[in-house]
């Protein structure tokens, strides 16, 4: 078994590849920026308009193939075609080439974007119509979508698309990143209005369910939704990342509609809307076929608040 794994200087493509190496499985990995590895076998990462033959060569020999190389939701200068090219036509030339050339199975690590909007409030789970609403998260659901065509015009369903929630751990970036920052501060937030929950996954519980999706007996489904056992609300998140720190909680509640208005003043309104969404994800389909998710959201963040605070200061 050989796997290639993209985007491991990515935070969750690093985490793969290091558990696959622990579990002896032979790793190739892909990178804009190959660096020569006493450990993995190292090939260039081909750009999204690279010709197939560049696609099949860095696939000789390999099985299987998790894709998590692509452009984030964090880049405010990105434009909806560069989010296309990263995101859905790289997908597809890695599909039509690891569907051509392996014999095992595609992972492609995709997002709830794909399925929903920051300020939507309900159930995420497999069975649900897609309603991406921003580039980002219309470029994952094209992805997906040229991924399991590629597979589907080899006469092959063994591809699927990973849909995670925000992921949290040692290196985290985005919104998660921006509450442990606010968190380490000694300012009161008046974060008890947010009673709004959400899913998390962590980063550990996101490989394995990599893993799983990789080695597991049975067919695949099209698509697979992984999250932590249960949500959290933002003022959990932020007690959790304040109690990781040593730090006081000073979350204090003042009025929703207030809150509201202040955001709509400060040109914040869909930022708020998107903090007081409930956004609930459903694992079941995962979990009843063999994988286990993290059970205690807050230790695990709390956890993560004090690695954080261990980790000597980066110089400037």
């Amino acid at each position: 078994m050989k796997v290639l794994v993209t985007g491991t200087t990515g935070f969750i493509g690093s985490l793969v590849a290091q558990q696959l190496r622990q579990a002896q499985i032979e790793v190739r990995i892909a990178s804009r920026r190959p660096q020569p590895s006493a450990v993995y076998d190292v090939v260039p990462l081909p750009d999204f308009d690279a010709p197939v033959q560049a696609f099949l060569a860095i696939m000789k020999d390999v099985t299987h193939v998790v894709h998590c190389a692509g452009l984030n939701n964090d880049r405010s200068n990105a434009t909806d075609a560069d989010y296309l090219n990263a995101n859905a036509e790289l997908t597809r030339q890695f599909a039509r080439a690891a569907a051509a050339q392996t014999s095992g199975r595609l992972v492609y690590l995709s997002s709830i974007r794909a399925a929903i909007g920051p300020d939507f409030s309900g159930t995420i789970d497999e069975e649900m119509a897609p309603a991406p609403q921003c580039a980002y998260g219309r470029s994952k659901r094209e992805g997906e979508i040229r991924m399991l065509d590629a597979y589907a015009s080899s006469s092959r369903r063994d591809a699927t698309a990973l849909r995670l929630p925000p992921v949290y751990g040692s290196g985290m970036r985005g919104s998660l990143a921006m509450l442990m920052r606010l968190a380490d501060t000694a300012w009161p937030l008046p974060t008890a209005t947010l009673v709004g929950v959400r899913s998390l996954i962590s980063s550990e519980a996101a490989v394995q369910a990599v893993l799983h999706l990789l080695t597991r007996s049975g067919p695949l489904r099209p698509v697979y939704v992984a999250s932590d056992l249960s949500p959290i609300s933002i003022a959990t998140i932020l007690e959790a990342f304040r109690q990781g720190f040593g730090r006081p909680k000073r979350l204090i509640a003042l009025p929703a509609g207030l809150m509201q208005a202040v955001a709509s003043l400060l040109g914040k309104r869909t930022f708020w809307d998107s903090l007081s969404a409930t956004q609930i994800c459903d694992p079941s389909l995962l979990i009843s076929e063999g994988w286990s998710p993290e059970t205690d959201t807050f230790q695990r963040l709390g956890e993560v608040a004090r690695r954080a605070k261990l980790r000597p200061a980066q110089p400037r």
